[in-house]
């Protein structure tokens, strides 16, 4: 799988058909709905950037995506029925979310019924009988140009306070089909896309020759962000899970998030246009290189990954001790490893990356600093923030650019084996930005990095800059084991 901007999709035409997630008309609160569900702690968040940007007149959208190709002529009502089977397997893809003290959202048709919860939105869940799908027939896409915009248009049509929450669409071709999905980020975390991938294809080869399909066990994200919620809840602000942020803000001048340390061209507190970019870093053999000298001081890719971006920054001006946050997968190795869902914790690394540091000497500090943060994955990071910040309100907009770094390895997700075969694309798309945010992954090919951030000039000259510098590290590491 390979993470790209949504604006480099080059879909062949076809003839496009979309569904629609709706209900089956139950009116009220739906029959075996859970009246106890929450909203996660992002799920929280994210909700309350997008009102507080909403209110600003801003049109934040936020989605993560995919798509995959079949071969040969597709059974469309197979299709369909993969579809609906991978919607009703997903709690977390059968909600409706609405702001406190308003009914809940219309995406599934009806808008009928709340769950009253704690803060943040409201949830109406629906059984996975009441779901059900509207096809709607587009009709032929006769060029390149036009089958771009049309699917680039469609995939931008998820919305997080209103809905819908999820679409789905194919191009239909004689001889192949190419399916595609957007889920906004309440629903989706960077795994999602793989497990979507593997679930839809392999629903739609069981229905296309005449069976059910048989899927591992998945788990509920629902189950998993009450038990967050009440979690985060126990907590206080002498609860030992804080104490490693306690110490990194100490170091850190008092702030919660580090800062990211090269200039932007951006003024404090203005949300931007996002640009979206995809860079190729190492390819499979020089990966392999590389990985053979990380492993050698006793280190992963990632960490030297990690290791080589806080070095590529020092060397284009910034401190000799890299901080950033960390998104962690909560996912476990079981039922939770094939769910749809932002199974996602935030923390703070930090360490030295000084002139006169090592490869051996920065790695070692790395994977130090990966090792310190692991035993605080239970602490939500919303709750870290409502705890040391006394704002009950959540982080909302990062009041600055914020230092991040996310690595992922394809090749370990679900449906791994098939990546290749089905061309399977993974799509992150955000509309705005006070920042950068760096996405890299690794699949069979190599080492890549999709890159977000603020449309300026001087981000634009920042980022190609840095990236130069940081292909060079990571080369260095590959031939000779140094930076």
């Amino acid at each position: 799988m390979l993470q790209l901007p949504v604006e480099d999709m080059e879909p062949a035409p076809g003839h496009a058909v979309e569904w629609a997630v709706s209900s089956a008309g139950t009116a009220g609160r739906a029959e075996g709905s859970d009246p106890g569900a929450l909203a996660s702690y992002n799920q929280k968040d994210h909700f309350s950037v997008a009102q507080s940007l909403r209110a600003a007149d801003i049109g934040y959208s936020s989605y993560i995506g995919g798509s995959f190709e079949i071969r040969g002529r597709v059974d469309l009502d197979a299709l369909e029925a993969a579809l609906l089977h991978f919607v009703r397997r997903h709690d977390v893809l059968r909600c409706d979310f609405g702001e406190p003290g308003a009914g809940a959202g219309t995406g599934t048709g009806e808008g009928a019924g709340t769950v009253e919860g704690a803060d943040g939105p409201v949830l109406r869940v629906v059984p996975p009988q009441d779901v059900k799908l509207e096809r709607v027939d587009v009709g032929r896409l006769d060029t390149p140009a036009e089958t771009r915009a049309y699917v680039l248009r469609f995939l931008q049509g998820t919305d997080t306070l209103r809905g819908p929450w999820i679409v789905m669409g194919a191009l239909l071709r004689d001889d192949s089909a190419t399916v595609y999905f957007a889920c906004d980020h309440l629903l989706a975390d960077g795994v999602s896309t793989p497990v979507a991938v593997r679930d839809i294809a392999e629903a739609y080869e069981a229905y296309a020759q005449g069976r059910e399909p048989v899927l591992p066990p998945a788990d509920g994200f629902l189950g998993y962000a009450t038990a967050e919620r009440h979690r985060g809840a126990a907590m206080g602000p002498d609860d030992a899970l804080l104490d490693h942020w306690k110490g990194f803000v100490a170091r850190n001048g008092g702030e919660l998030f580090p800062r990211f340390p090269l200039d932007l061209g951006i003024e404090p507190g203005v949300v931007y246009r996002a640009v979206n970019e995809a860079d190729a870093l190492l390819p499979a053999d020089r990966l392999d290189a590389m990985e053979a000298h990380c492993r050698a001081v006793g280190g992963r890719v990632s960490t030297g990954v990690l290791a080589a971006l806080g070095v590529s920054l020092r060397r284009e001006g910034g401190p000799d001790v890299h901080r950033a946050l960390l998104p962690v997968s909560t996912r476990d190795r079981g039922p939770g490893a094939h769910s749809m869902g932002w199974f996602v914790n935030t923390l703070p690394v930090e360490f030295r990356v000084a002139d006169e540091t090592d490869f051996a000497g920065v790695m070692a500090g790395a994977q130090s600093a990966l090792d310190a943060m692991r035993p605080y994955a239970e602490a939500p990071f919303v709750r870290v923030f409502d705890l040391l910040t006394c704002d009950q309100d959540g982080p909302q907009v990062w009041p600055y650019a914020v230092s991040f770094f996310s690595y992922l390895d394809f090749r370990t997700t679900p449906g791994a084996d098939r990546h290749e075969e089905l061309k399977a694309r993974k799509y992150v798309s955000t509309s705005h930005s006070n920042g950068i945010f760096f996405w890299f992954h690794r699949n069979d090919t190599g080492l890549h990095l999709n890159s977000i951030f603020v449309d300026t000039p001087q981000a634009r000259r920042t980022k190609t800059a840095l990236v130069g510098t940081l292909v060079r590290s990571l080369d260095s590491i590959a031939r000779t084991g140094r930076f």
